[in-house]
């Protein structure tokens, strides 16, 4: 028995992951943005689903730190602060460059595989038109060009910044989508790509520095709240050199 193959039958999602996963989406599309309340009336509307269901799911997107409860006006997607997206995109920068300064020319073969593998996979979601999925595999790809570096602290810190990218790059998307298609945003990775096979890292710095993932900072200043003396100087320089992210 042991050489048959395995026809063990999963169990179909419940309505309560089904709501999950909906809600998900919608985060990573974009189509909920930092800040946004979760009308519990409207979304089960819009999923065709009881509250009881929906509201198990709201505590799994809690759970991931993707809604959070205020006091005042109930579930909302995580705030993000002006603050906030300073220091998440400055970080992502760095942590980007140094990564590149590490990692390119890559001598190991391996690793420019997995970049080649998820960008694959962006590629596929984009095609299929999955707003969600093109966020989630972007950073993914992101991932795997800071893995170039062969620094596992390095991409931890990197993975660290998971939840507020996903934010933020779903915010770009939404920037970005009366301009760019979900396979435009494959193409803008795929430069990326080519660019390191190539193995130069000053291309490589250069396209990540006009890589177009800061489309949402030319309206952040009317989009956020909680802006610092340095937030408000770094979007300034921002939109300064970057009208055209």
């Amino acid at each position: 028995m042991s050489d048959q193959p395995d026809r063990r039958i999963e169990a179909p999602p419940s309505i309560m992951q089904l709501a999950a996963s909906a809600l998900r989406a919608m985060i990573l599309a974009g189509e909920l943005r930092p800040g946004d309340r979760v009308v519990e009336n409207q979304v089960a509307i819009r999923l065709g689903v009881s509250k009881p269901p929906l509201r198990e799911a709201l505590r799994v997107l809690e759970q991931e730190g993707l809604v959070v409860r205020s006091p005042r006006r109930g579930v909302v997607v995580t705030p993000l602060t002006l603050h906030d997206v300073y220091e998440i995109c400055t970080l992502r920068h760095d942590l980007e460059h140094l990564a590149v300064d590490l990692g390119v020319p890559c001598h190991a073969p391996e690793r420019i595989e997995r970049c080649r593998t998820a960008y694959a996979e962006l590629a596929r979601v984009a095609a299929e038109g999955d707003a969600a999925a093109v966020t989630e595999r972007g950073f993914a790809f992101h991932v795997a060009v800071v893995g170039l570096a062969g620094h596992r602290r390095l991409e931890e810190a990197y993975r660290s910044l998971a939840l507020q990218l996903h934010l933020c790059m779903a915010m770009n998307r939404r920037a970005r989508r009366s301009h760019e298609t979900l396979a435009g945003d494959a193409r803008r990775h795929l430069r990326i790509l080519e660019l390191v096979e190539a193995g130069d890292p000053a291309a490589v710095h250069d396209e990540l520095a006009h890589h177009g993932d800061r489309t949402f900072l030319l309206e952040a200043g009317e989009n956020f709240p909680g802006g610092s003396p340095e937030s408000l100087a770094w979007l300034e320089q921002v939109r300064r050199h970057q009208t055209t992210i």
